[in-house]
């Protein structure tokens, strides 16, 4: 974990990639090194409307490009605040499927100035994979992030 934090400090510390291009390194990153990261992206408030735009991700296409506040893991955690962690999709109400291969999900938000202005969220394929490592990593990557944003 350790040297995985490295690699995206200095992906974060890069002078050349745009903002864009560091998001995205990131989510192929831990797509490559974390073999239940199946689908890896990052969400943003769009202004002040009360809805995320899609930004970099890596994995399948989804047709969740803007996503209301409320809705899904994602809409819930803009609302709410707080890291979500779905261990098991199919025993979630307010779920909006991206694949039928997606099993979990944990969606952790990004503040900058006190303010949610996004999200890191990743799909696993496998049940109940995501650890509080995993949770803690997560929540130092949208630290670190909300730096360069």
């Amino acid at each position: 974990m350790v040297e995985l934090k490295k690699r995206i400090a200095s992906i974060l510390e890069s002078p050349t990639a745009d903002t864009d291009d560091k998001l995205k390194k990131i989510c192929q990153l831990l797509d490559q090194e974390i073999e239940y990261f199946n689908w890896t992206g990052f969400y943003f408030r769009n202004g002040d409307k009360e809805e995320l735009v899609l930004g970099p991700y890596v994995g399948a296409a989804t047709d969740h490009t803007v996503i209301p506040f409320g809705r899904g893991i994602c809409g819930q955690v803009a609302v709410s605040n707080e890291t979500f962690v779905v261990p098991d999709v199919s025993q979630e109400d307010n779920y909006l499927s991206c694949s039928i291969d997606t099993k979990a999900e944990i969606v952790v938000p990004i503040f900058k100035d006190g303010k949610n202005i996004g999200q890191i969220d990743i799909d696993s394929h496998s049940l109940n994979p995501f650890t509080k490592e995993d949770e803690a990593l997560l929540q130092w990557i949208c630290d670190e992030v909300a730096k360069i944003l």
